[in-house]
């Protein structure tokens, strides 16, 4: 799944490319994919890109209407979920896509020149992908519903002990809840546990100042590198470049890279994490099954 480094670098790349462009087309290929219907897609048409913007996972492309827009601008807002991606070309096919059972689930044509364009794709049989057309990104429940960006200037170590405070659960679930922390996913999560030497099964407000300053500084390093490293990386290429980068997640069997111990994993029913038992739970390995607590 993207998640925050990747999202924010699909930002930067759009930014790029296709700000100040004019949209002459914006087709729904899958019927799922668009989520709202007023104002219709075909609303964006003729429009021009004036800014892109994100919000946790969610990228946020501001296109002002032709003519007079006493409203301002509309949103195409898009959500990625697990499996969804951005695919740039520089030219477009001519024809118009057709329905189907392949990936394509939308696609925007730009001008000025003309040509140029992005396909959003969903491999999988869970069709999860999003996109909303509306006037406030505000509209979009999973944008009200985000907490705090933690590469927000604003988001102090301050503020993420007083997020913390309340969350008498699990760590890792507490950084992957997008109500309470805006952008980190299972991956990051993994990530930043790791690079903090804490169990993701460590209660969020049992932790000590000494952790949650360590975890802090572990949240906003790791997420900063990460977007540091994606910089620059074309669309096409940010997949690659976000494995490569990972230390602990997806590695299972593989050794750690800090210590050399044996990468485990904890398997749920519908993702799993990783972890380094000597940098993370004491050289213990955690039960592989929900709820589990550290094995004695």
């Amino acid at each position: 799944m993207p998640e925050l480094p990747e999202v924010e670098a699909l930002r930067e790349f759009l930014t790029g490319h296709a700000v100040g462009r004019r949209v002459t087309r914006a087709t729904p290929v899958a019927f799922h994919v668009l989520k709202t219907y007023d104002p219709p897609l075909s609303a964006v048409e003729g429009g021009t890109v004036t800014a892109v913007a994100r919000h946790g996972k969610f990228l946020d492309l501001a296109v002002e209407p032709p003519g007079a827009a006493p409203d301002g601008p509309l949103h195409l807002v898009v959500h990625l979920a697990r499996a969804g991606w951005l695919r740039w070309q520089d030219e477009l096919p001519t024809a118009p896509p057709k329905p189907g059972k392949g990936p394509l689930a939308l696609r925007v044509a730009l001008g000025d020149p003309p040509g140029p364009g992005f396909d959003l794709t969903e491999a999988g049989t869970q069709k999860r992908l999003a996109v909303h057309c509306v006037r406030d990104p505000a509209e979009v429940p999973g944008v009200a519903r985000l907490g705090p960006d933690p590469l927000d200037p604003s988001f102090t170590a301050a503020a993420f002990t007083a997020l913390l405070a309340g969350e008498h659960r699990q760590i890792k679930g507490v950084l992957r809840d997008q109500g309470v922390l805006a952008g980190v996913g299972n991956a990051y999560s993994d990530e930043i546990l790791h690079a903090a030497r804490m169990s993701p099964f460590k209660l969020a407000d049992k932790l000590t100042a000494a952790e949650t300053a360590g975890l802090y500084d572990a949240l906003t390093g790791t997420l900063r590198e990460a977007v540091e490293r994606s910089r620059g990386v074309a669309a096409g290429r940010l997949k690659s470049e976000k494995r490569s980068g990972l230390r602990v997640h997806g590695r299972a069997g593989e050794p750690c890279r800090v210590c050399g111990d044996t990468i485990r994993e904890v398997s749920y029913r519908d993702s799993a994490l990783q972890y380094c038992p000597t940098c993370q739970t004491g050289g213990k390995p955690l039960a592989d099954r929900r709820l589990s607590r550290l094995l004695k």
